[in-house]
């Protein structure tokens, strides 16, 4: 029995993919085992959102070939569609594989015995045109479940449309049978994921479902306690969907919402589909039917032409908006895309020292949401994570909360008075005894 080892950059979809590819190696036999025990073949799939994550690629491979010289690797995802040729020439590689080929490793890669050169088997990206179901089964409390794939949007800054090719998503009926094998395990929380689920519905290149349809089909199946929405376009966030979500007993109250830059002027320059107002007037809505809610913000800084005066536009739009985190990203040039040629190039020093800046902020944004919170009760979702005889899980709302540790708590969704907010910044139950079966 040949032993294979995973290793994933990136995002929740990427996950979601790795565990689908490893569920096909393991149906055919193969024994699946950690990086570190000696693996026959290491699958490692990439991610190339930023040029520190390409060089992530190089060094995981390099690790690999020290654990097991004589094992075979084969580099998928993003970075190895974008760069197939440079990524072969990494030495311990032996194929790379783009998005057309990623799911079919078997049928092309056949034995995985170890040849002269490495093998790149990477088709243009307008190959991409199928759909490839996948979800995670790696964490017994939460999945991630791909309903879509690719995007049209071609934002200034973005590889992702050259590296997964157009939208396209799942239908609703196969999300649904999806939801379903994963309602008949002991997993309690499902994240819907893509690149872009806002526009999910693309089947074959023609618009025929929504999203919205895809909530509310979803909000109906049993045995499952949570659905969470991944990150998800302000344009795409209509009322129907918030209005559906501040209802839901299954869909929880946590939107994350990329703006990317609150000027205005930046975000016509990045191409997005949407102006600062709108965004506000999202924020708005979701805190008017859900005050409770958790809303998350990616911000992109030192974008070419954000000058000091624009940067204060985006500090200033951010700090006065009722927001509850930031994921902050230093702007880094990616071939191929129409910023890389715009004038007005950011300084990597003034980049970093704005990065630091929105850090700061996320940081006393997320303190003060949680400390709105204190004293109220919610259901948390306890996980196997433990540290210093605490344990941990997320409410509903996406506060992680501490309690001392209780094996009868892990993988259970119950309900908490939260009490205080301790050192390392997480709520803290008090008192075991407040923590009693939900109703």
């Amino acid at each position: 029995m040949k032993k294979v080892a995973f290793y994933t950059l990136g995002c929740k979809l990427n996950f979601s993919e790795t565990s689908t590819i490893s569920r096909q190696f393991e149906d055919r036999g193969f024994q699946k085992v950690d990086f570190q025990e000696n693996p026959d073949i290491f699958i490692i799939n990439t991610c190339s959102v930023t040029e520190n994550a390409d060089k992530k690629c190089k060094k995981i491979v390099k690790e690999a070939k020290k654990i097991s010289p004589d094992s075979y690797v084969a580099i998928i995802g993003c970075y190895a569609q974008l760069k197939p040729r440079e990524i072969s020439e990494i030495k311990g590689v032996d194929a790379v594989l783009g998005a057309a080929e990623k799911f079919r490793l078997h049928e092309l890669l056949g034995d995985f015995a170890k040849e002269q050169e490495a093998k790149v088997l990477a088709s243009e990206i307008t190959e991409a045109k199928s759909f490839n179901n996948a979800y995670s089964i790696n964490d017994r409390t939460r999945t991630f479940l791909k309903v879509q794939d690719g995007c049209n949007y071609g934002c200034a800054f973005c590889t992702i449309p050259l590296a997964r090719g157009k939208s396209r998503s799942n239908t609703i009926a196969s999300v649904l049978e999806s939801a379903r094998e994963i309602a008949s395990t002991d997993v309690k929380e499902v994240v819907l994921t893509g690149v872009n689920i806002g526009d999910f519905g693309i089947v074959e290149g023609k618009r025929q479902e929504r999203f919205a349809d895809l909530v509310f089909a979803l909000d109906q199946v049993d045995g499952i306690d949570r659905f969470r929405i991944s990150s998800i376009e302000p344009n795409l966030l209509t009322n129907e969907i918030i209005e559906f979500v501040s209802r839901s007993e299954r869909f929880v109250p946590h939107f994350h919402i990329p703006l990317q830059s609150g000027s205005n002027t930046i975000l016509r320059k990045m191409g997005r589909r949407y102006l600062r107002e709108l965004y506000e007037d999202r924020v708005s809505k979701i805190k008017t039917l859900m005050p409770h809610a958790c809303i998350g913000v990616d911000v992109i800084v030192g974008f070419p032409g954000e000058t000091d005066e624009l940067f204060l536009e985006t500090y200033n739009f951010l700090n006065d908006l009722d927001i509850s985190y930031l994921h902050v990203f230093t702007y880094s040039e990616r071939a191929n895309t129409r910023a890389v040629e715009m004038d007005g190039v950011v300084p990597m020093k003034k980049r970093n020292e704005r990065s630091k800046m929105l850090r700061i902020l996320s940081e006393k944004k997320r303190r003060k949401f949680y400390e709105e919170n204190l004293g109220k009760t919610f259901t948390v979702l306890f996980e196997e994570d433990i540290d210093r005889g605490k344990m941990h899980g997320f409410t509903e709302n996406y506060i992680r909360v501490a309690a001392k540790y209780d094996p009868m708590l892990i993988n259970e969704t119950k309900l908490v008075t939260l009490d205080y907010i301790n050192d390392a910044g997480n709520v803290e139950v008090l008192e075991p005894e407040m923590v009693y079966e939900k109703h």
